[in-house]
């Protein structure tokens, strides 16, 4: 297993892992176009590429025989700031792997870069929103001290789903 950070040339192929995971946790939620629409957005090569070169936005990727499995964002600063006191949160955007790769540990050590590199960065804490019922996500987050601040929700096409916005004081 390589754990690295994220370069341009990366972009296609986290682009897909992306979008692969999230159908693959959430596809089932919503209609074809809006589905269709968000994957567009968020994980097109142009888009993922934006993210990428951008410097509010930093990735960490799992790999294994060269190819990507999960991947962790962070993003300074949050767009969450007005539900968390924190003076200097930042935001967990996202942590996926594979189905097939999921209960290897692979989300316990990018969580933990993601925690090393936010008390680096000297952030009081991390935000991160997680679908209502992902029931197996609040579990995960709980593990590591994460609790519920706020009621949000996530739109995905012209659909909105409710979401739980948690947050770890560092």
């Amino acid at each position: 297993m390589i754990y690295r950070p994220a370069t341009l040339e990366d972009a296609h192929a986290l682009g897909k892992l992306g979008a692969e995971t999230f159908i693959a946790s959430f596809g089932h939620l919503y209609t074809p176009e809006n589905l269709a629409a968000f994957l567009a957005e968020v994980y097109s090569p142009e888009a993922v590429s934006e993210e990428i070169a951008a410097e509010d936005c930093t990735h960490r990727l799992a790999e294994e025989d060269g190819a990507l499995i999960a991947f962790c964002k962070l993003r300074y600063p949050t767009k969450f700031g007005e539900y968390t006191e924190a003076i200097n949160p930042i935001e967990l955007g996202q942590l996926y792997a594979l189905p097939t790769h999921t209960g290897h540990g692979i989300g316990a050590a990018l969580m933990d870069w993601a925690l090393a590199h936010a008390r680096a960065g000297n952030h009081d804490a991390i935000v991160l929103s997680v679908y209502a019922e992902n029931f197996g996500a609040h579990r995960f987050y709980q593990r590591y001290g994460f609790a519920k601040i706020a009621d949000i929700t996530f739109k995905v096409g012209d659909h909105y789903d409710p979401e739980y916005l948690y947050e770890l004081k560092l």
